[in-house]
């Protein structure tokens, strides 16, 4: 399984990047710059996560913590309340005392000068609650299937799917279709990703986007044998249908909720998430919540400085959604074809061929895509705009879209990373001094480049968020060299995870977010010493938001959906993982087609950002339109580096697009055996295919033979060693790993550390080549199964050289 897109990775030369003159930019003041960086503007000073525990909220206690924040230079504060297992307090969440609370905290707030950021919801994740009504929540497209012999005539209810399992016993019918019972059992396989039935978590899904390359329809029910039986059902369920001679397979759709609640909410604020495909349902739970502390507030609820200023939508933690009433209509529109033939898809069928099938559910997993940046991301920015707010947003984890494309609808896109802690040799936690939570530095990179290549000049953090281990481990002395890397990222607003609300004043250490967070609050004995970390903060921060970023190379992601933007494998290995050689940004191909435009032969966006090159994914598929644009930037003097798309992913406009796609294809990098490089109007092609794919298909799973490893094995760790042979003489190409590891891992190539790893979901590739010699080579990995009952444990590698 390879879980990341993987791009062209091309060693451009350094001659032909120097002969390009650099881009001047204007620069601001110099009494200008220097006033702004002895005294920092109240918008640049960091920010925390103010987190209440499900009720533990006094008037006293938030007069203590925004005092203490103005004293230790604090700019600004997330607003969220959970329920992560601290006893329940007195303060039930919207009730008439929890609202006069939020009316003191906003009037402090914009006495001091604090910035407020409601979330978007109870908990931290989401547009969930108890106004929500079953009908306006997250929705999935269900089936039944009934087998029918035919010719008889056929009167009988229907199975209605998955009775009795759905919320409020919600459902509602949407189709019915017969076709012939195809032969065999053929599915399509890895349905649940590829229909958004579900969407693993922090964005590491199987590559689905790729159309296979069998056209075989042997299995597969014609599309034109497929019959719309909607209004032969009545609205019992039961079926009146004279059958053709044969055998026939009848599926029932209807959508039900997907039953994710607001999470993790206290308790009063638990209810559930909201349709993400559908703007009124958003706008009503708005209205629901955030409309009733601005009712409560009045409309004054803010200064140019203080008061309430942005709302947030954090992690995407509700997992996928497939459905909405009128996404039909919807698919129609945006993809201009009738896909009632293809909707047996869904359910895993072949229908037509698997080659269509696949392109229907690209088309599919677009159409949801597209509903999800509109209805939820632009839905979420009007909103703010409509109050005067702005919108931020992390736009990461398990979205059922486009990363890239959801962060271009914030105001203020937001990633986030995890503490590191004090940098050893030895292990903790078994995350060997890796810090004290997932890997989370691609978020970093996909943030910064929807800001640089979508105009906005502040991205924000989560920052140094941490797991149980961390055990108030982190302090400002290990945390500058993560904050220097996160600066040097391109990441210049810091919402520091977290500031504890403190509803007592003489308790200590005072309460925490459970597990939680670092301790960035009043209660560290050393609290009164932060000022200067924060004042190095803002000052920085400050200055990276001036001008213009510089950097060389546009990496395009792939169309289709989910799409995540996953940097240069050399930008996510080291201790603190950073752009190597030439800087880079990611590009969605909705901005590409949207701003991009050639100047003085650099691809630059409206807003002033310019890159010397534009590197293709390694990704056989495009459609014409996003090939077209690209033969434009071409033309127009822009270089191009990748190889060339074969055919389009999608059936719209079929077979015309697929002919379009190997025309331009043509035009671009003439016919094979391609050249080099090549001119082309006033730009240049430069042929690669990077072969940074290590299947894991002839791989196994190993552990330790210690009963059933894969049910459950001792936690601790183990290790494991591999001789590599490189023959005298032998010109080694290219050497890379793939592996992965439950829980984790850390990999060595003669005693050297490449990489490491700590979700067993993803497989990790590094680079072998640098630490390879002649003879014998040895590479070892050292795996940790954490600890806990019933847990699995396994290592998964291949290596491939060439």
């Amino acid at each position: 399984m390879n879980n990341e897109p993987k791009f062209a990775r091309v060693a451009l030369a350094a001659a032909f990047l120097a002969a390009i003159a650099p881009t001047a930019f204007a620069a601001p003041q110099p009494d200008t710059l220097k006033q702004q960086f002895v005294t920092p503007p109240q918008a640049a000073k960091p920010w925390v996560f103010w987190f209440v525990m499900d009720g533990n909220m006094t008037r006293e206690g938030i007069h203590a913590d925004f005092e203490a924040m103005k004293k230790a230079g604090i700019g600004g504060l997330v607003f969220m309340e959970v329920n992560i297992g601290v006893p329940r307090g007195p303060v039930d969440y919207m009730s008439p005392q929890w609202l006069d609370l939020i009316v003191y905290a906003v009037s402090e707030a914009k006495r001091l000068d604090l910035q407020i950021t409601l979330a978007t919801g109870p908990g931290w994740c989401g547009t969930g609650g108890p106004w929500n009504k079953v009908e306006d929540s997250m929705q999935m497209l269900v089936s039944s299937e009934t087998s029918v012999t035919g010719p008889t005539h056929f009167t009988a209810e229907l199975p209605e799917p998955r009775k009795g399992q759905q919320p409020g016993n919600f459902y509602r019918d949407e189709m019915v279709l017969a076709f012939p019972t195809p032969e065999g059992n053929e599915r399509i396989a890895s349905i649940d990703r590829k229909a958004f039935y579900s969407r693993e978590g922090y964005d590491f899904d199987p590559r689905i986007a790729a159309v296979p390359a069998s056209n075989s329809s042997e299995k597969a029910i014609p599309a034109q044998g497929v019959m719309n039986l909607t209004a032969k059902m009545d609205a019992a369920g039961r079926l009146d249908w004279q059958v053709p001679p044969g055998k026939w397979t009848v599926l029932r759709f209807g959508r039900v909720s997907t039953g994710h609640n607001s999470s993790p909410a206290p308790q009063p604020g638990v209810g559930l998430e909201t349709d993400k495909l559908n703007l009124a349902a958003l706008n009503k739970h708005l209205d629901n919540y955030t409309g009733k502390i601005f009712e409560k507030t009045g409309p004054n609820f803010r200064t140019p400085n203080g008061g309430i200023t942005t709302i947030h939508f954090d992690s995407w933690e509700m997992g996928a959604q497939n459905w909405t009433p009128g996404l039909e209509t919807e698919f129609k529109k945006r993809r201009g074809y009738d896909p009632t033939p293809y909707w047996p898809a869904l359910s895993g069928f072949v229908v037509g061929s698997a080659e269509r099938s696949e392109r229907f559910l690209w088309d599919f997993r677009q159409t949801v895509g597209e509903l999800v940046t509109e209805k939820q991301g632009q839905g979420l920015r009007d909103y703010a705009h409509r109050h005067g707010i702005e919108f931020s947003s992390e736009a990461y984890d398990s979205v059922p879209g486009s990363n890239l494309d959801l962060a271009a609808t914030t105001d203020v896109p937001f990633c986030e990373f995890w503490a590191r802690g004090p940098i050893t040799d030895k292990p903790v936690g078994g995350r060997w001094s890796r810090g004290y939570g997932p890997h989370l530095e691609w978020s970093c990179y996909e943030a910064v480049s929807a800001a640089h290549t979508g105009g906005k000049k502040i991205i924000g953090a989560e920052a140094f968020t941490g797991m149980p281990e961390e055990a108030w481990n982190t302090h400002p002395a290990v945390m500058k060299a993560q904050l220097d890397w996160a600066l040097c990222a391109g990441i210049n607003r810091f919402a520091i995870h977290r500031f504890q609300h403190q509803p007592d004043l003489n308790r200590f250490p005072g309460m925490s977010m459970g597990p939680y967070g670092m301790q960035w609050d009043r209660k560290q004995p050393w609290w009164d010493m932060t000022p200067a970390f924060n004042r190095y903060t803002a000052r920085a921060s400050q200055m990276l938001r001036q001008g213009v970023s510089v950097a060389d190379v546009l990496y395009l992601t792939p169309e289709g959906v989910p799409q995540v933007f996953t940097p240069p494998l050399t930008a996510l290995t080291g201790g603190l993982p950073d752009r190597k050689s030439y800087n880079f940004d990611g590009c969605s191909p909705k901005t590409l087609l949207a701003r991009a435009s050639v100047k003085n032969g650099r691809i630059v966006f409206p807003d002033g950002t310019a890159y010397r090159v534009l590197v293709l994914p390694e990704w056989p598929t495009m459609t014409p339109q996003l090939l077209r644009k690209i033969s434009q930037l071409v033309a127009a003097g822009a270089t191009l580096v990748g190889a060339p798309p074969i055919q389009s992913p999608s059936l719209s406009g079929q077979p015309a697009s697929d002919v379009q796609v190997k025309t331009l294809s043509a035009q671009l990098w003439g016919k094979a055996p391609y050249a080099a490089s090549r001119k082309v109007g006033l730009g240049r092609v430069i042929y690669a295919r990077a072969a940074w794919d290590v299947p894991l298909d002839k791989a196994r799973w190993i552990w330790f033979n210690q009963g059933n490893p894969a049910a459950a094995a001792p936690a601790g760790f183990r290790y494991f060693r591999a001789p590599l042979e490189i023959a005298l003489g032998q010109k080694v190409k290219s050497a890379l790993i793939s592996l992965t590891a439950d829980n984790s891992f850390e990999v060595f190539v003669n005693g050297h550390k490449i990489g490491d790893g700590t979700e067993h979901k993803q497989v990790f590739t590094f680079d072998l080549a640098p630490h390879l010699r002649s003879g014998s080579n040895e590479v070892r990995v050292h795996a940790f199964n954490s600890e806990g009952g019933g847990n699995p444990a396994g290592m998964i590698a291949a290596v491939k050289i060439t």
